[in-house]
């Protein structure tokens, strides 16, 4: 039986909320030497900031792109998934060529020891500016800071030939993205992001649409949400808490046998390929978070969650935005110093600075000035 996206979804706010959660989250661990960024959620959990953003953009793509698919027809809808992919291949190299003029700018003007160019590993950028700009426009050169929005493109690119497979039926798409997961690591597929020598891209595409589809299938309604039982929730909540020690670099650090264990864990927590155990800690993460909004959702319209519920209505802007705060903040602090008021205001500057951006963007986007332009 073909599978159909259902077009008349609301528009559910826990999305924007998590969404928006995770885009602050980023920008915080993006702070170069932020001792708060050894706070965040991230740093006690196999799962991370990343994480939420991919799984929720596959869910929130469903409900957009799958209206698309159901009501403009296949070729439509494609035309928009490549628009979407051109978007992010543009954003990804305005962030790029923002980030290296920073870099400049900090080497040559700023009164600091730091080298911001050898900080993210740009020197072969500007040392051998013809190979890297080609390698840039084609993707086979991806330095790490600029790692997520390539991954996040080509796991959108997957989307047209998916729908199609899901004409047939909706968990054959899931099965062929299941498939391509399993073959990461038996046929190593994997993306040059280097030129210089050998290594693959840090978010690894292939794995990571197993998470964007795991969100896709959810909210396309391919697959259905586990049911809220008290079993699950007890399981999932175990399984969360024993990870800890395993997550906790100062923790399993600390004793010799969890570094073993950790050890061990490497390939199923990986960040790279999605380690399977990585995948299923943000799984039960995500499922103790609707049993934990259950009947509780009228707080996402109340003034406390409007600021993460705008800040994920913004993503990509916000996104791009963030990337760039964070290494300017990290500027900031390499002057002013690294005091527990200095990094506590930087954060909280940044994290403002980016809720006001997505109010004001919001704001735009509204075109306010068409009511005043009908009624005069």
């Amino acid at each position: 039986m073909p599978a159909r996206v259902s077009p008349s979804k609301p528009r559910d706010l826990r999305l924007d909320f998590f969404r928006g959660l995770a885009l602050l989250l980023i920008f915080v661990a993006h702070v170069p030497n932020n001792w708060l960024a050894e706070y965040r959620p991230g740093a006690f959990g196999f799962s991370d900031s990343a994480d939420i953003f991919v799984f929720v953009s596959g869910y929130a793509a469903a409900l957009v792109y799958g209206k698309a698919f159901s009501r403009a027809g296949f070729w439509a809808a494609t035309a928009r998934v490549i628009k979407r992919c051109g978007q992010l291949y543009t954003g990804h190299l305005g962030l790029f060529f923002t980030i290296a003029a920073l870099c400049v700018v900090g080497n040559q003007i700023l009164p600091t020891s730091v080298d911001y160019i050898g900080l993210l590993n740009l020197g072969f950028f500007f040392e051998e500016s013809k190979d890297a700009l080609l390698g840039l426009f084609t993707l086979t050169y991806v330095p790490n800071y600029f790692d997520i929005l390539p991954m996040y493109l080509v796991a959108l690119a997957m989307l047209p030939p998916l729908m199609l497979l899901a004409r047939v039926h909706g968990r054959l798409a899931l099965a062929a993205c299941v498939a391509l997961y399993i073959a990461v690591p038996i046929f190593r597929l994997e993306l040059p992001a280097e030129i210089a020598f050998e290594r693959p891209w840090f978010f690894n595409p292939f794995a990571w649409q197993l998470l964007f589809y795991t969100g896709f299938a959810l909210g396309a309604g391919w697959i259905r949400p586990l049911p809220l039982r008290s079993w699950l929730t007890v399981s999932c909540a175990a399984y969360v808490i024993v990870s800890i020690p395993f997550s906790h670099y100062p923790t399993y650090s600390h004793f010799a046998w969890l570094s073993d264990v950790r050890s061990a864990l490497k390939i199923l927590v990986s960040k790279t390929n999605l380690g399977v155990l990585r995948w299923l800690h943000f799984l039960c993460l995500a499922y103790l978070m609707v049993v934990l909004f259950k009947g509780r959702e009228q707080v996402l319209h109340g003034e406390l969650a409007a600021p993460f519920v705008k800040t994920g209505q913004q993503a990509l802007p916000v996104f791009l935005t963030g990337m760039v705060l964070s290494f300017i903040v990290g500027m900031v602090l390499d002057l002013w110093g690294r005091t527990l008021f200095s990094v506590t205001v930087a954060n909280v500057a940044g994290i403002v600075f980016l809720i006001l951006e997505a109010y004001v963007l919001a704001w735009f986007k509204s075109e306010p000035w068409r009511g005043k332009e009908a009624g005069a």
